[in-house]
């Protein structure tokens, strides 16, 4: 399983962010919503972009919930889940 990965967002918000993989079902809405967050592989697997540069947190979250599987998890600065609702 991915691990998380603490990013700086456009608009300076610090969160983590893991691409579950394994749940994973390739409908690329993260990707198409948060394009500077969020790639698809050549398996057509998500996953998070290594960049300097990503979307705002408005549209990270908004990738976020696009994901039918909710294989996206969002952290806050200090750990606490902020996305799926736990």
């Amino acid at each position: 399983m991915d691990e998380f990965k603490k990013i700086k967002t456009r608009d300076g918000k610090v969160i983590s962010i893991k691409v579950d993989r394994a749940i994973c079902i390739g409908a690329a809405s993260c990707s198409a919503i948060s394009p500077l967050t969020f790639a698809m592989d050549d398996q057509n697997l998500a996953y998070l972009i290594s960049t300097t540069d990503y979307d705002d947190l408005e549209t990270v979250m908004a990738g976020a919930m696009s994901c039918p599987v909710f294989a996206i998890i969002i952290q806050d600065e200090t750990g606490k889940q902020i996305y799926p609702n736990s």
